[in-house]
Order: C-alpha cells, then structure tokens, then sequence
C-alpha cells in the first residue's frame, strides 16, 4: 500500500493495517482518522507522537502482542511477518547469546511484569544482550520511558514499511 492507497482506503481497512503496527487499543483510529497525510514522513511522525502519548494500560496492552527477543516467531499475520523481519539479526546468533537472551527475557519478565521490548531492527543479538542486560537494572519508573520509546521506534519503522 502507498500512501495515496492508504489514504483513499476504507477507515476499517486503514485501522486494521495500523493495529500491526502497535496493538494498543487506541493507536490505529487515533492515526487513522488524521487522513489525508501529507507525506509519509508526515503519518510516520504522527504514528511516533501518539504511540509516545499512550497511557500505561494501552503500552501493556501492545506488549502483548510483541513476542520475546529470540523467540521464533510463527503465524502469518502481519505482526508476525514484522516480527520476523525486525529480528531477523537474530537467526544468525551464537548458541550462548541465544540462551542468555531467553534467560534474560525471563528475568525481565518476573522484575517488570511485560516482555522485554526493543528495536530489533538495526541491530545484533550482542546489541540487544546488552541493551536488555542494561535495562534490567532499571527501576520501573526508568524503565517505562524506555519501553515507551522503544515502541514508538517500532511503530515508526512498521508504518512507514506499511506505505512503502
């Protein structure tokens, strides 16, 4: 889909397209209901800003919908086939940075209650061993800024490959 498509789409077709993105519950109409956008920096841009503006409860609930880091992902929904992509670094990791990703993801898990969440893209497993090994040290309240941000990068990379 290009941008003239996804402007000239049905707003259940845009919104639906959107919910790959970032599932929290009001990401896709918010962005959605901003047609026509001007550029795809533009609709990039104001994916960022409202995904940076969601409450807690609805970043939680888009969490939901990320699978772990080294995870394989399977399914064929547009989630999934994002998921893959964007850890794609990831099929060529060492065993033992494999093992200590998934032992880390527990430990985050049972220290802040939700998946350990970063921007894949761009990255290698070491990068994103260390960032998780960095964060864990986090208190809650200095780890959502983090997680937040995280996801808004996520959210930018998929809408713009949405209308690209």
């Amino acid at each position: 889909m290009d941008l003239s498509s996804f402007s000239a789409a049905s707003l259940d077709e845009v919104t639906e397209a959107l919910r790959a993105c970032n599932a929290a519950r009001s990401f896709a109409p918010t962005v959605a209901a901003g047609r026509p956008y001007p550029s795809v920096d533009a609709l990039v841009a104001r994916a960022g800003e409202v995904s940076r503006a969601l409450p807690w409860d609805e970043v939680a609930q888009a969490l939901a919908a990320h699978p772990r880091i080294g995870d394989r992902v399977s399914g064929d929904s547009a989630e999934a086939a994002s998921s893959r992509r964007e850890q794609s670094s990831m099929s060529s990791a060492a065993d033992d940075v494999r093992d200590a990703l998934l032992q880390g993801n527990r430990d985050y898990e049972d220290r802040f209650d939700h998946v350990f969440l970063i921007r894949a893209a761009g990255r290698t497993p070491e990068e994103m061993l260390a960032e998780l090994r960095r964060r864990l040290a986090h208190p809650p309240e200095q780890e959502r800024p983090e997680v937040l941000e995280q996801l808004a990068q996520i959210t930018e990379l998929r809408v713009r490959g949405l209308v690209s």
